[in-house]
């Protein structure tokens, strides 16, 4: 019986590990760690992008487990269709949720308090104090489309700003205890409320483009929009004109193309803050990351349910 496991990371740097594994170190380079096929557990390379996480998978016939370190699983769904029926696929609830919310709030803040222009001042050495008095979040009403475990956690790091509300969308409608969730039906009548829409849905066949140019139109004149989801779930040529109309305002982390092209407009489009999708990669991802691999490899030597599971190949 196989018992390979491939790791983006050094073995010896995992703790608790179980011994009964040979680990193969693999991120992505050309040259495969060992055979495919005796892997029976893979643990997909953060961040190399969707061509390098499928490229072993259609070989990996022994697989047993797939466990991305990424919360959204769009990058190696693809490649699913290759494997054998049975695999389980999980993502990393519970690595992103602390730093993904901490850029929501920064984003947040920057824009509306317009740190950027504070800081083009400062480089030129002026003081420029704002003709017009900048945006708090105190009073505010914030719509989380997404509300999964990230866009909780988003909330969380909310409550402490006085806001007048805050309206919670998923795929579909429950309670929770601060209050309900909506369902996407939901959007039209909740987005003309919202003075920041904060996206944190993941990217599926059903919100791949779901910010076009109707759903833009909906929000309220001066809002902001926030993306820290996928970039594919914006249209970006209709939120570059709503931009570049001056009647809304945006911070994203991802954009669609990704990485931006250097003569890309939404680079100076006007009321726009881009950051390199930096919400997971940071100081927290690693020992949060290697936890959560450490403990599904122990639930998987001793037979016991993973956590994480998001499918199952062939069912």
């Amino acid at each position: 019986m196989t018992s390979d496991v491939w790791l983006p990371f050094a073995a010896d740097e995992i703790e608790g590990l179980p011994a009964e594994f040979a680990y193969r170190f693999w991120d992505g380079a050309e040259d495969f760690p060992a055979d495919p096929a005796d892997c029976v557990f893979y643990v997909v390379p953060y961040m190399k992008g969707p061509r390098v996480s499928v490229r072993p998978l259609a070989e990996m016939a022994s697989a047993r487990v797939v466990q991305t370190l990424t919360a959204g699983i769009d990058h190696v769904e693809p490649g699913l269709a290759d494997m054998r029926d049975g695999v389980l696929l999980c993502n990393a609830r519970g690595v992103h949720e602390a730093s993904t919310s901490e850029l929501v709030l920064t984003l947040t803040l920057a824009s509306l308090r317009r740190i950027p222009d504070f800081v083009d001042a400062q480089r030129a050495g002026r003081w420029r104090t704002p003709a017009v008095f900048p945006q708090a979040l105190a009073d505010k009403s914030v719509l989380i489309v997404g509300y999964g475990s990230i866009g909780a956690a988003v909330e969380d790091r909310l409550a402490p700003f006085e806001l007048a509300r805050v309206a919670r969308i998923a795929r579909s409608r429950r309670n929770t205890e601060r209050g309900p969730v909506h369902s996407l039906d939901d959007l039209p009548e909740l987005l003309p409320e919202a003075d920041v829409v904060i996206l944190t849905t993941p990217l599926t066949k059903e919100t791949r483009g779901l910010v076009d140019g109707a759903f833009l139109a909906r929000m309220k004149e001066g809002a902001l929009l926030v993306n820290v989801a996928r970039g594919a779930v914006v249209n970006t040529d209709a939120l570059l004109a709503e931009l570049t109309s001056g009647r809304l305002r945006a911070a994203l982390d991802v954009t669609d193309p990704e990485p931006l092209p250097d003569d890309h407009p939404l680079w100076h489009a006007p009321g726009v803050l881009i950051s390199p999708h930096t919400g997971g990669p940071t100081s927290a991802f690693l020992p949060r990351a290697t936890r959560l691999v450490a403990a599904q490899l122990q639930r998987f030597a001793k037979g016991e349910p993973l956590h994480n599971v998001v499918l199952t190949t062939g069912s």
